[in-house]
């Protein structure tokens, strides 16, 4: 359908403008907590016009914020953070005959294809840290001081050995690419605090394996992709206009809303449409608060410093810039911020001389992630913004190749912190060599039905229909069991 000439701008002014200023008013009253009637049935009934407005959560949530820190590749439970004295004690060895027959008998059988015989064990020196005594290796030594802050989940399982599907499947909750990822269901469900900012952000340098499917909305409205910004240069490229349009942005801007909305009178709700509408009204407000965020000048010496912004190793700035970054954009009211550590196409993917991929990568990220647990924690907002450390899966107690370790999709740990979540607790556990979740064997789903009960989000009811098919990211209603012990 075509659009019909404007005859007279006047004209069309004057009998838009009831309708405009009724969307004034409108959008008044939602910045002011009136976003949703009292007995609305539909508690995300949004505005396809306004998609980031502040909604109120389904019930009292612990959390108002999430960084989400994904360690592409998968890094090795067993020498980080999973501590197994047998498997020091049968280095070289083979798999005990007892815990290859019980892990044969499970979908993960798989996790001795291209491993060899004997067993590794981990060449990091191991210790205790904090009140709670738990064992951290010598990888992670900054981040060892924060282990009572800490609930760590030894016994995660993904349904792929494979690196893009287990990725998608924690990102979107399917190993199948198309799905929406976690915080664009946040974004979905609550909007975001600040209008000035995207709700949902990705930082990245190669991004994780996979691509885009990883963080993208999938069959969710075009509204709540996320944006990615940059750690170093301009937030966003080419956000600004060039001198010679400046003067006459906001024209051509009201102008094109004009007729986007003459055509959406027309058409309909059109779901592209009001994205770009939104996208366009976003894009103008972020010209001076994006650029805000990364500029590096507002924080104190002491900050910088702790983050490793202006340490030696240029890895560990640029992680230590996304770091920082996230901390500014939870404090101005982002809502989902994720954070890639992949700085090649290599990540903690350590087929072959474990020690050689995990040292530096360590390096690289142990300070960062300690110095934003400090930052959150000092300036009130660990309470209330969750802290997420977590891969696709771990690794084998098997050697591959050169004293290497293949995929480990059977049992894996990450941590959580913040956010309601109660600190020094110990979630499952791997048999005696880490191989295969025993204990309280933890899916994704689950992760996520947690994760979502800690925003105030129903897991339940938070879906979206397509094709008469209620789609969510935990599944199937009725499956995922959410952590409750470990919320406060």
């Amino acid at each position: 359908m075509f659009l019909q000439p404007l005859s007279n701008r006047r004209l069309f002014l004057n009998q838009l403008a009831t309708g405009f200023g009724g969307m004034a008013l409108h959008g008044l009253l939602q910045a002011n907590g009136y976003s949703q009637e009292k007995g609305n049935s539909n508690p995300r009934s949004i505005d396809p016009l306004n998609p980031y407005l502040a909604r109120r959560s389904d019930f009292p949530g612990t959390a108002k914020s999430v960084i989400f820190l994904f360690m592409v590749g998968g890094p090795s439970q067993i020498d980080t953070y999973d501590y197994k004295p047998l498997l020091q004690k049968l280095d070289g060895q083979k798999v005990p005959v007892p815990i290859r027959d019980a892990v044969t008998k499970t979908k993960h059988a798989n996790v001795f294809h291209g491993c060899k015989e004997e067993l590794m064990a981990s060449p990091y020196r191991w210790a205790r840290y904090g009140d709670t005594g738990r064992w951290v290796s010598q990888l992670f030594p900054e981040t060892a001081k924060h282990i009572d802050d800490l609930c760590l989940i030894h016994s995660m399982q993904a349904d792929s050995n494979n690196h893009a599907p287990a990725s998608y499947q924690l990102h979107t909750g399917d190993v199948r690419s198309g799905k929406a990822s976690l915080g664009s269901w946040i974004t979905y469900g609550l909007g975001s605090e600040n209008q000035d900012l995207p709700g949902y952000v990705v930082l990245f340098d190669a991004g994780p394996l996979g691509g885009a499917a990883n963080y993208g909305n999938g069959f969710l409205p075009p509204a709540f992709q996320p944006t990615r910004l940059r750690d170093q240069g301009p937030t966003v490229l080419d956000l600004l206009p060039g001198e010679e349009y400046a003067a006459g942005q906001r024209a051509s801007l009201d102008l094109i809303q004009e007729l986007n909305l003459q055509h959406r009178e027309q058409v309909g709700a059109f779901g592209a449409l009001d994205a770009r509408i939104a996208s366009y009204e976003l894009a103008y407000r972020m010209q001076s608060a994006a650029f805000e965020v990364g500029q590096w000048n507002q924080e104190s010496q002491h900050t910088l410093t702790s983050y490793g912004i202006e340490d030696a190793d240029t890895r560990t700035q640029s992680f230590g810039r996304k770091c920082l970054m996230a901390r500014r954009l939870v404090e101005r009211g982002v809502r989902f911020v994720q954070l890639y550590d992949m700085p090649d196409k290599d990540g903690w993917d350590a087929h072959d001389r474990l020690t050689k991929n995990h040292d530096p990568r360590a390096r690289w990220t142990d300070r960062p992630v300690a110095a934003l647990l400090s930052d959150l924690k000092q300036r009130g907002m660990l309470d209330s913004t969750l802290v997420i450390w977590a891969s696709e899966f771990g690794r084998t107690p098997m050697m591959q190749g050169t004293n290497g370790r293949q995929h480990n999709a059977a049992g894996f740990t990450i941590w959580m912190a913040g956010g309601g979540i109660k600190p020094g607790l110990t979630i499952g556990s791997t048999d005696e060599i880490g191989l295969m979740a025993v204990e309280r064997p933890i899916q994704f789903r689950d992760l996520h039905a947690t994760i979502l009960t800690a925003m105030g989000l129903s897991f339940e009811d938070l879906f979206f229909e397509i094709n008469g098919r209620q789609e969510r990211i935990t599944g199937v209603a009725g499956t995922a069991k959410p952590l409750l012990e470990i919320l406060t």
